[in-house]
């Protein structure tokens, strides 16, 4: 499975840089492409194998991953007491420095030895940023940046879809709506970053209780490995509760707001791909 896994990214990286290329190419400056995917999708292994090819075509590129703009542990205890305790739990929208990010995605075109850009890096096993002397240095101007998240390109819901709650998490820690409230009115202002895209690929996975499964076969492999802050099932099932209502909105939403559409099964397995 390993080895089909790896030959499946291989041969979707290769597409997609043929769908882009002469894009690319013909950009004054970086090539924006967002991979959008629900946790445990593979946007990650999918953006760091389109890197290695696009590095062979010799087109020198970055990947910027949302998850690495997650504000630190401290800062999200700040939000928990200053706004809903809900916001102690990294993922929501409102959970990322996007200011942050804007700024790395417009300095990057000027990266050099003498000024190179650092961006920083989130360790999940703790919870928090690594120390900046961690974070990593770009020195060179890359001609195609791809940026890699959960949420990428995803819109507002309308106030009225907010009413009911989704799953016992809402009816318990959330019953007046104000967390959810409050997150949608923060995806507004991830929407200056999505126009930025020269064009979004989703990996659309079949529905959310496959979602569900795919980040819990994650995390098992972090408690194998002995991973701090690893979270056993009742504690993933809280977690991902979090991502549940955004997550449905991205499945009903995205794909007609893709450039590129990949279909996936239960076991991850590439069904279409469409492009638009």
């Amino acid at each position: 499975m390993v080895n089909d896994a790896s030959t499946q990214n291989s041969t979707l990286a290769g597409l997609l840089l043929d769908q882009y290329a002469g894009r690319i190419a013909r950009s004054r400056r970086p090539y924006l492409l967002g991979i959008s995917g629900l946790q445990g999708s593979g946007k990650s292994t999918l953006a760091r194998e389109v890197k290695t090819q696009a590095e062979a075509r010799g087109l020198p590129t970055e990947v910027l991953a949302l998850d690495d703009f997650y504000y630190s542990r401290s800062e999200r205890e700040s939000l928990a007491h200053q706004v809903h305790p809900l916001l102690r739990t990294r993922g929501v929208p409102g959970t990322h420095e996007i200011e942050l990010l804007m700024s790395v995605l417009a300095a990057l075109p000027h990266a050099s030895d003498k000024l190179p850009v650092t961006y920083p890096r989130f360790d999940k096993g703790r919870d928090t940023r690594m120390p900046p002397s961690r974070w990593p240095k770009i020195t060179r101007p890359p001609k195609l940046i791809i940026l890699e998240g959960w949420a990428l390109g995803i819109k507002p819901q309308l106030q009225s879809a907010l009413d009911e709650p989704v799953n016992a998490l809402e009816r318990r820690e959330d019953p007046e709506g104000a967390w959810r409230h409050w997150v949608n009115k923060q995806l507004r202002g991830y929407q200056p970053l999505w126009r930025k895209l020269d064009a979004l690929v989703v990996l659309q996975a079949p529905n959310w209780e496959v979602v569900r499964q795919w980040r819990s076969e994650q995390e098992e492999e972090l408690l194998a490995r002995h991973a701090p802050l690893a979270m056993d099932a009742a504690a993933m099932e809280h977690f991902l509760a979090h991502f549940e209502r955004l997550s449905r909105h991205a499945l009903a939403t995205l794909p007609a707001l893709a450039d590129t559409c990949v279909e996936y099964d239960t076991q991850r397995h590439v069904t279409g791909l469409s492009h638009f």
